[in-house]
């Protein structure tokens, strides 16, 4: 297995983990709040608006697994009337589709996240005010800013343009332009 190989399987099993991780959490917030709503009848004061962004996060890792793994959507019906050569040529402009539309979401993620990064996140700022109160850890008043949870789309921006690079740099390592003997 090449090392260009083996990057490939740690950068997605990196993203898998994200993605499941988030999901995950997303999971165990909604039981825990629900467990609450119907054992104490309150629920978590963020637990409403956290797992919508957790989400978010998750959606942004598991779209590049979705892209590494080839399991998106593609309209075989009509590149199976292809040749091998055009569908290779298709398979690229597709990587190129997906490094551009990668980098305009990162950059338009940034400049999502500057702009209004610091409106208060109503459902999570006194919750994050709170936290950073009793950890002596002021950075954590930063989840109740919609910033941090903007930044997910940047992060997925990020992630789409690397494995769109890591998919051409594949295609290149393979040499589909070289004779087979």
């Amino acid at each position: 297995m090449s090392g260009l190989r083996r990057l490939i399987g740690l950068y997605t099993t990196v993203c898998a983990f994200g993605a499941g991780t988030m999901m995950a959490i997303v999971f165990a917030v909604i039981f825990l709040n629900s467990l609450g709503r119907y054992l104490f009848g309150g629920s978590l004061p963020w637990g409403e608006e956290a797992p919508v962004y957790l989400t978010i996060y998750g959606v942004m890792f598991g779209v590049t697994v979705g892209y590494m793994q080839d399991r998106h959507i593609a309209f075989t019906v009509v590149t199976d009337l292809f040749s091998r050569p055009i569908r290779r040529l298709l398979e690229r402009f597709v990587d190129l589709a997906i490094l551009a539309t990668g980098i305009a979401l990162a950059v338009s993620g940034v400049m999502f996240a500057t702009k209004r990064g610091g409106v208060q996140a109503s459902g999570l700022i006194s919750s994050a005010r709170d936290l950073a109160e009793a950890t002596g850890i002021p950075g954590l008043e930063a989840l109740g800013y919609m910033g941090t949870w903007q930044a997910a789309m940047p992060l997925g921006g990020i992630l789409l343009t690397i494995a769109a690079l890591l998919k051409l740099a594949t295609a290149l390592e393979e040499r589909p332009w070289a004779r087979e003997a």
